[in-house]
């Protein structure tokens, strides 16, 4: 039997066998239950890897869990709304989430809890920023590699990116933005999860992106059917960077 454990990469060792066996005896189990005992530990552990695997492999930049998100500070942000698309249902229905609103607000934190709670649920995800993207995408059309990148990025069950917006990087960092951004999310287009985080307004792309027909493009695929969270109210930043010593504020 051990053998065949081994054939089957499963790390049951004899001392582990023998326990178990003594235990069936004198407890009186089924064989069910003799190889569940056998073998519940090990196949946790196993689930256990495959999640901490996937949460590295996304590269989250924050990974406090949703548990330790403060929802009285901002009493607008819906708790439930937010726990439910933890849940994961719209990945299995190959739906968008996009979250609006100013800095400061926790949008980002909740995405990328979503993305782990994602992960738990075994789905692959991939968790990256606009400036990122836009930095790694440039590279990939000056050395003929952009079909390959576009193809990394439709990958994932769910694609996070972050920062869209922020001090108009977009523009800044890659001319090709608009043309680019409408790659990357046309591969993706019915086929797989985006979780956008923008702090402009939707009415407001064409402007950003100084490409008016792609900008409705690009929003016509990302928007149709999607979750927008729009989210309000006081800045977390703020309210921490006030409750700050001087001393600690003065060293940064």
């Amino acid at each position: 039997m051990l053998a065949d454990f081994a054939t089957l990469r499963l790390p049951v060792s004899a001392e582990q066998l023998d326990a178990a066996l003594k235990h069936a005896q004198d407890a009186g189990l089924s064989h069910l239950d003799f190889l569940h005992r056998l073998l519940a530990d090990q196949a946790g552990l196993r689930r256990q890897r495959s999640i901490e695997r996937r949460i590295k492999d996304a590269h989250f930049r924050d990974l406090k869990p949703l548990s330790e998100f403060d929802w009285s500070f901002n009493p607008s942000i819906s708790r439930v709304q937010i726990e439910a698309l933890a849940q994961g249902d719209f990945i299995r229905r190959r739906q968008n989430v996009v979250f609006v609103g100013q800095s400061g607000l926790g949008k980002s934190r909740l995405l990328q809890n979503i993305g782990q709670a994602a992960c738990v649920l075994g789905y692959r995800v991939l968790y990256t920023t606009s400036g990122l993207l836009l930095e790694d995408l440039p590279a990939a059309l000056a050395d003929n590699t952009i079909h390959e990148r576009v193809r990394f990025y439709a990958r994932p069950q769910l694609l996070i990116i972050d920062e869209f917006g922020f001090d108009r990087i977009e523009r800044s960092v890659c001319p090709q933005a608009a043309s680019l951004w409408y790659k990357i999310i046309d591969a993706r287009s019915q086929r797989a999860s985006t979780a956008l985080v923008t702090n402009i307004d939707f009415e407001a792309w064409a402007d950003y992106l100084g490409d008016a027909p792609l900008a409705m493009a690009l929003l016509d695929r990302l928007v149709e059917g999607a979750t927008i969270v729009k989210l309000q109210g006081q800045s977390y930043r703020v309210h921490r960077g006030a409750d700050e010593p001087a001393a600690k504020r003065a060293r940064r």
